[in-house]
């Protein structure tokens, strides 16, 4: 088997970033309720993948997705290891293969920047968003005026709030 050295230093970083900054702290502002069906697009090696299971509990769902096949196979570990009946993984670049308006909540978080084609995620994001479902969006890399600019151009999502790690975006209905 091939050593993927970014995506093991990646790992490295996220672990080493986790103790420090634990993901809870970052998932508390999203609003997250046990029940929800959850997607983490993007989900790397999956930092925040057994928070959001304890978080929706045994009646919600959480869809791990990432192009990745090193990430999804170590949310499978993550799963695997903690016995999680509540975790789905999805490897894909853009389409979830989520039914329409299936999902409370979407992590899209520190992926943004990487994306090949940001005009074709965020309307799959919203396909597959409830009506009211929120967007929850950070990324490091992006500057916060791109990120509102961005979501105010495509006419899908709109603010309602900025926390102190994230942002809130809630799904528009659009007439």
């Amino acid at each position: 088997m091939k050593v993927d050295l970014h995506f093991w230093f990646m790992t490295i970083l996220f672990m080493l970033r986790d103790l420090l900054f634990p993901r809870e702290n970052i998932l508390q502002e999203t609003g997250i309720k046990p029940g929800y069906n959850v997607l983490d697009y993007g989900c790397g090696p999956g930092s925040y993948i057994l928070p959001l299971a304890n978080l929706v509990g045994e009646a919600g769902k959480v869809y791990a997705q990432d192009i990745n096949s090193r990430a999804v196979q170590a949310v499978q570990k993550i799963v695997a290891d903690n016995k999680l009946t509540n975790v789905i993984t999805i490897q894909s670049d853009c389409k979830t293969g989520l039914p329409d308006a299936a999902i409370d909540a979407v992590l899209l978080y520190d992926v943004f920047h990487g994306l090949s084609n940001p005009d074709s995620v965020l309307p799959e994001l919203y396909r597959i968003l409830k009506i009211n479902g929120i967007l929850s969006f950070t990324d490091h890399h992006t500057k916060e005026k791109e990120i509102l600019d961005t979501m105010k151009r495509t006419k899908l999502f709109g603010l309602l709030r900025k926390g102190k790690n994230t942002y809130t975006f809630i799904k528009l209905i659009n007439t």
